[in-house]
């Protein structure tokens, strides 16, 4: 179990990393930002609630990879534009998400943060995933990485994803929580750099 002073050490190295890549990413996700805004018709940061650290809420930030169209029935839908499709394969659209690290919303490394009915309703021993700080990257990020492909492959992708996906995600979120060391979250960051 992760203990105060591992915390520290986390926070400590999360904190440092972001204030050297700062300087290094603030440019590219100014374009982004900018590509963005006129690929969707609308302001190209995105923010939407999440579960975060103790069951918190609080804004994560990504890039707009959706923009909004009217189907030929009428109804309002959102798809991926190309651009907005480039930048989810590649993750780029996560890279507002150092913001939420300096904020000290997030970890590099930890599990995924969730919208509501998720991480929040846990039970029991479960709730250990919520000690930690979500992250960027983490082993069921790793393991999930083609999610939404997995997904659009099933029948029922909403009952799939709580029933099968969410559950083996718990189990190596509650894993990483209490096997938690400096040189994991260092190998996840590399593993993720990799991929």
């Amino acid at each position: 179990m992760i203990t105060k002073n591992q915390s520290i050490l986390k926070r400590t190295f999360d904190l440092v990393l972001s204030l050297l890549l700062l300087p290094v990413l603030i440019l590219p996700i100014g374009v982004f930002v900018l590509m963005a805004t006129i690929d969707t018709k609308q302001w190209g940061l995105f923010s939407q609630e999440r579960v975060g650290q103790f069951g918190r809420i609080f804004r994560i930030y990504k890039i707009r990879t959706l923009k909004n169209e009217i189907h030929h029935l009428g109804h309002l839908e959102r798809s991926a534009t190309r651009i907005g499709k480039f930048l989810r394969n590649t993750k780029l659209d996560e890279l507002p998400q150092l913001f939420n690290v300096i904020l000290g919303q997030m970890s590099f490394v930890g599990p995924r943060p969730d919208i509501s009915g998720f991480a929040d309703v846990l039970q029991g021993e479960d709730r250990i995933i919520l000690k930690v700080k979500p992250g960027i990257t983490g082993p069921a990020t790793l393991k999930y990485k083609h999610e939404e492909l997995i997904l659009g492959q099933q029948h029922d992708p909403e009952t799939y994803n709580r029933t099968i996906i969410w559950p083996d995600k718990v189990k190596i979120n509650k894993k990483y929580v209490q096997t938690w060391s400096f040189s994991l979250d260092l190998k996840h960051i590399l593993k993720s750099i990799v991929n």
